[in-house]
This record gives C-alpha cells, structure tokens and sequence, in this order.
C-alpha cells in the first residue's frame, strides 16, 4: 500500500482527495484515518489541517446517519499522531487515545439513535433466551437498558480505539517507507512503557471505579496489550525467528482470551524487567 502513501503526499490536494474518497466508501474510512495520520505525522497538525478537515466533512454526515465510528476513530488517530509526532513515545499516544476514547463511551457517542432500549425490545421480541435473561436481571435489581448502553458503548469504543491504532500503526509504518526505512520497525520494537505511565494507568483505572466512570476500566488496558504485542514482536526480530512465530501469535491472540491476558502479564512485568534490553545485552 505505500503506492497510496506515496501518491497521497504529493501534495495536499491529493492528500484530500485520497481521504475524502476513501471515507466515504462504507468501510473504508481506516485508510481515510491512516492517511490524515500520514499527513499529521509528517507535517504537523497546522498543515494538515485541510486534509483533517476534509476527512471529518464525510465522516461527519455518516455520524448523521447513525454512524460514529469513522469520525470517531479519525479523531483519535489524528489526536495519536499530534502526540507521536510531539513526544516520539508510543507509549504517551496510546494513553492520550484511551483517554480520549473513555470520554467518549461516557458521553454516549457510540450509542445508536434513541439508545439501547429499542434494540433491547428487538432482542426481547426476537428470542426467548434473551427475553428469559432480562426479565431475571430485573428482577435482581439490574437497569438492562443502562447495562445494554454501556456493553454497546464499551465493545464499540474498544474498536474504535483498536482501530485507530491500526491507522496510526499503517501511517507510521508508511512514513517510515517512505522517509525512514527500517524505522518503523525498530521504533515498534523498542515499544515499553515506564513505570510511571503504569502508574498513571492504574491510578486512572482506580479513579474510574471510584466515580463509577466504567469507559476508563473498559479502554486504559489496550495501551498494555499494545506494549505486550510489541514486546512478542521485540523477542521474535531480537532472536531472528521465523515470521511464522507472529502469524501463530495473532491468529492465538484474535481467538483466545487467555493469550490476551498473558500477554497483558508479559507487558506488565516487562515494565519492571525490561526482557528486550536483558536479550539484547546477550546478543
């Protein structure tokens, strides 16, 4: 795909129209939001302004019809990309994003019209299970149209922010092909965050407990997950594996919850153990 990175930075207007077309298309605004990020990444926010503009026009009337995700997940990666660009820490984007996508589930933007109550009366008038199964949760006591607003919230604001860092992770890795060959790679390996952003996470996580805001819990461990999947892709490039090894950890990591939470305890302790620089030392 860097053919399209490449023709797109030839100059603004290309860049517009590459994400004006691209946002339009029903799903396919991730390249819309990849190449804004391309742009803000290589230009800074101020130049890329008009291809921003030009991105959210489109976006914004599919959130018009119902749809948030596109211009939600435009907006977070061009937020992630100002932050990388500022910082050059993946680790600062990825919380700055789960932040931003927590206050959105908050706010009930991934809700669809006239909230979750007529999608639960589709569910109850559509299988007696589901029907069975809210009538026992109000019985118990349980708003399940409040719980039925944050669940839809929750998953589709975890996409959002998943897929924008797949945006930002493609424009990255288009800059890096285009301007810094190999950059990419090495900056996505090196991948770790501190102690201190551990503590920022946690410490948010607790705060969102405290003043029942559920959006933090549901979206602050995804810069961790990100940390471990960077970690298993450290060790494999450190040790020469075969790209095998990766093909195998996706297809695991997509299809079991077990892996996700091993590799959101490998990240955690890699904070503290720094396995990268260990191997690395020995080579």
């Amino acid at each position: 795909m860097l053919p399209i990175a490449r023709w797109t930075m030839r100059g603004t207007p290309y860049a517009i129209g590459g994400v004006v077309i691209a946002t339009l298309i029903p799903w396919l605004f991730w390249l819309g939001a990849a190449i804004t990020a391309l742009v803000t990444l290589r230009r800074g926010m101020a130049p890329a302004l008009p291809v921003i503009v030009a991105a959210a026009l489109p976006a914004g009337w599919w959130w018009t019809r119902g749809d948030a995700i596109p211009l939600a997940s435009i907006l977070l990666v061009t937020l992630m990309a100002v932050v990388l660009r500022s910082r050059m820490r993946w680790s600062e984007a990825l919380i700055a994003g789960a932040l931003v996508g927590a206050g959105m589930i908050q706010l009930g933007i991934f809700l669809p019209p006239g909230g979750a109550g007529p999608m639960l009366e589709q569910l109850r008038q559509g299988s007696p299970e589901i029907e069975s199964m809210l009538t026992e949760l109000t019985r118990q006591g349980m708003d399940t149209e409040q719980l039925a607003s944050l669940l839809i919230s929750g998953i589709t604001g975890l996409i959002v922010l998943l897929a924008a860092v797949g945006c930002l992770a493609l424009a990255r890795s288009w800059q890096a092909g285009l301007y810094n060959p190999g950059g990419f790679r090495e900056e996505f390996h090196g991948l770790r965050l501190t102690v201190k952003e551990l503590a920022v996470l946690v410490a948010l996580v607790v705060i969102g407990m405290l003043l029942g805001l559920p959006g933090l819990g549901m979206l602050l461990w995804v810069p961790l997950l990100v940390g471990g999947i960077a970690l298993v892709h450290g060790v494999i490039g450190l040790k020469g594996m075969n790209g095998l090894w990766l093909v195998a950890f996706y297809a695991l990591l997509i299809t079991t919850w077990p892996t996700i939470l091993i590799v959101l305890l490998l990240a955690f302790i890699d904070v503290f153990a720094d396995f990268r620089g260990r191997l690395a030392s020995r080579h």
